[in-house]
């Protein structure tokens, strides 16, 4: 979509906003506006962009080795491999059960477990563990939530069809609640989840959003049927199915929209995880122009279900380098860490700091969250293309995906470590309800 002109309407801006161009757009502004010191929250450093890109090549090198091209992509795959295989062993099992699936089925179903894994992984907070019964290995995070929504998918609970457990479909999270989530995510008074509440109401929502949307999920109203709508898009090159990541990102944004919170909206349409950024202001603007998409959690889910669709089907995605690097705490925190991002000093008043905590807790409609989440896109851009450089590769030999999985988010995760090791959080907390981050 062309960049918009004052006299385009409200709608045409929300819609805009809603493409995947429009996230590296307007973050991009506010990147500009940090070069310039015009940030209402953050100064940036652009001299100690070369510890970050340092230390993530270090990461890359000590995992594996100059092997760069066995670098998986960036997806929820290896959140549910976590500590040995999972995904592998089920297919295995469908593949020699009495009624074996055909290799698009399988894929479908794939897909059904991605997707309602995705929208459990929003961030759980510093306490909450999962522990593993048949292998007794306990988890946190996201490592965690991959695990436990594994085997909520074996055990059946997303499904409404008696004879197939293993799919997802509106029937049976539409009776998803509170109650069964915590059980089968061992949450306990002991044992806490941050957006226990708001990630129950993500799937209870996808039930809604799976039967309000049979055109792109099938009359049994599953996400996995979105392969279908997919194959109509696509076109076959020789014996390769090639698809445009537009199509799929189509499919997320348009068919997922009922599922997120009533926050913004603009032209009577509700926007998602789009934000206000003051610094974008200026006078006699046109409405919308100072607000940011980020569209982190359909991002994830696209990042994540490219590889099945690739791996099971053969399928290739075009488009790809349209898709930006992830707005969440560990891609961002490795940029406070390194003093990358600096928060002004008396910027946020006291109550930001609870019970005289050092680390800061804002909600995502905070300013600050949003300068932060727009300089992580594009300081990811920025990473990646320089980490090519030292290695003198180009971006289809390494993609902003694998340098995502690689460097960006394992760093931050070992940074905050090193230096919050009780928590291993992030240098600014974000209040999760669950759908966002």
């Amino acid at each position: 979509m062309p960049l918009l002109s004052r006299d385009s309407s409200p709608r045409a801006r929300a819609m805009y906003l809603r493409t995947l161009s429009s996230i590296r757009e307007r973050c991009a502004q506010v990147h500009d506006l940090a070069k310039k010191g015009q940030l209402q929250y953050f100064h940036y450093d652009p001299g100690k962009e070369d510890a970050v890109i340092e230390f993530c090549a270090s990461i890359m090198e000590r995992d594996f080795l100059n092997e760069f091209a066995s670098i998986p992509p960036h997806g929820r795959w290896r959140h549910l491999d976590a500590g040995r295989s999972r995904i592998e062993p089920i297919l295995r099992r469908w593949d020699t059960s009495g009624t074996p699936p055909d290799a698009k089925e399988k894929c479908k179903r794939v897909i059904d477990l991605f997707l309602v894994s995705v929208l459990l992984d929003a961030g759980a907070g510093n306490e909450w563990t999962y522990t593993e019964k048949d292998s007794g290995q306990t988890f946190s995070r996201s490592e965690g939530l991959g695990v436990a929504s594994v085997h909520m998918f074996e055990d059946g609970l997303f499904s409404g069809s008696a004879s197939q457990p293993h799919r997802v479909d509106a029937e049976g999270l539409a009776h998803i609640t509170v109650d069964k989530v915590a059980e089968a995510m061992q949450v306990s008074s002991s044992n806490l989840m941050v957006g226990l509440e708001g990630r129950t109401s993500l799937l209870v929502g996808l039930s809604t959003a799976l039967k309000l949307n049979p055109q792109l999920f099938g009359q049994d109203a599953r996400p996995g049927n979105m392969l279908d709508f997919l194959e109509a898009e696509s076109k076959l090159q020789g014996p390769t199915r090639r698809v445009h990541i537009s199509a799929l990102w189509t499919i997320l944004i348009e068919g997922l929209s009922p599922i997120w919170p009533a926050r913004l909206t603009l032209g009577g349409v509700s926007l998602g995880d789009v934000w206000s950024c003051p610094a974008l202001k200026r006078p006699g603007q046109a409405e919308g122009d100072d607000l940011v998409p980020f569209h982190k959690l359909t991002g994830w889910i696209t990042y994540s279900l490219i590889e099945p669709m690739e791996k099971l089907l053969g399928w290739t995605f075009d488009g790809v380098e349209d898709m930006t690097g992830l707005p969440e705490y560990r891609n961002g925190g490795l940029l406070v860490d390194f003093g990358v991002l600096t928060l002004r000093p008396g910027v946020l008043s006291p109550g930001c700091y609870p019970d005289g905590n050092s680390i800061p807790r804002l909600p995502p409609s905070h300013p600050a969250v949003v300068e932060w989440r727009a300089m992580t896109v594009i300081e990811l851009d920025r990473i990646a293309d320089a980490i090519r450089r030292k290695y003198n590769l180009p971006k289809d030999k390494l993609t902003l995906a694998q340098v995502l999985e690689s460097a960006t988010w394992k760093g931050g995760r070992e940074i905050a470590q090193q230096l919050r090791p009780s928590t291993g959080g992030p240098p600014i907390d974000i209040v999760s309800d669950g759908t966002v981050f």
